[in-house]
């Protein structure tokens, strides 16, 4: 068997003063896939930066404070890259990838935009460059007969079913029709070719969403959004058996607005 977790932190320093140390601590995950980590690896605590049983690997963003994302795995990598090939995203923080035996795994934090600002742009000028990049990633570990996992938080909800107010937010970053059609082309067996796991192996339910906003009761009511995507070739993608979403069960107990998403694939 195989297990892939991925998760926003939200800030990791904070999550490792509320829970993310037990809960990393308990976890039978082979893989760990980390966002928004918002630290330099030098502010990391020696128990959060070197965890027992994990080999880490940490891409933080050139501008303080903002993204980074990480990767642990129980097996040293054969090789770990930061960034996909351009040149304004190489140092932000939001792509990792590395080459385990037979397989790609990366770590994403898509930027999340904001409609009609700047922010927008630098997220539409990443997805016009990361679907490409999505595209030659498949073929060359076709080429090599590898299977590549993309895991992380795309900041985008698919369809209707991935969130639960999506009448409410036609117009809001996130659920904009540009960006859906944009994920709907990385899973285009035609196009980027990708498989998102969790909705093929949850197919006709709302949710399970990842994300829920700190506001009002939006956890306690689950009005959330599924946004933490595990995506894949489709030769792993059949070898999937379950995924679910790791929701605590009060408010209190949460150490992030998101929850972890984790998928068993089978040998």
């Amino acid at each position: 068997m195989l297990k892939v977790t991925t998760v926003n932190v939200n800030g990791l320093r904070a999550a490792a003063k509320k829970g993310y140390l037990p809960w990393l601590a308990a976890t039978d995950a082979d893989v760990v896939c980390l966002q928004e980590v918002r630290a330099e690896v030098g502010q990391l605590t020696a128990d959060v930066r070197e965890p027992a049983g994990w080999h880490a690997a940490w891409a933080p963003a050139a501008a303080k404070g903002r993204a980074g994302v990480a990767l642990l795995t129980r097996r040293e990598p054969d090789e770990v890259r930061t960034g996909f090939g351009v040149t304004e995203f190489d140092d932000s923080g939001r792509y990792l990838e590395a080459d385990l035996p037979g397989l790609t795994v990366a770590s994403l934090y898509l930027p999340s935009g904001e409609a009609g600002t700047e922010r927008q742009d630098e997220k539409e000028r990443f997805m016009a460059a990361f679907l490409p990049y999505l595209k030659e990633l498949r073929e060359r570990a076709a080429a090599g007969g590898r299977e590549v996992l993309v895991c992380g938080d795309w900041n985008i909800a698919h369809r209707e079913a991935d969130l639960r107010n999506w009448k409410a937010n036609r117009r809001n970053a996130g659920f904009l029709p540009e960006e859906r059609e944009w994920l709907s082309r990385v899973l285009d067996p035609a196009d980027g070719g990708l498989v998102d796991v969790v909705r093929a192996l949850h197919p006709d339910q709302d949710g399970p969403y990842s994300w829920w906003s700190y506001r009002g009761r939006a956890f306690d009511n689950d009005s959330g959004w599924r946004i933490d995507l595990v995506c894949t070739t489709p030769g792993i993608a059949k070898r999937a058996v379950k995924a679910y979403v790791e929701k605590v069960a009060s408010h209190e107990e949460r150490w992030s607005d998101h929850a972890p998403v984790t998928v068993v694939f089978d040998h």
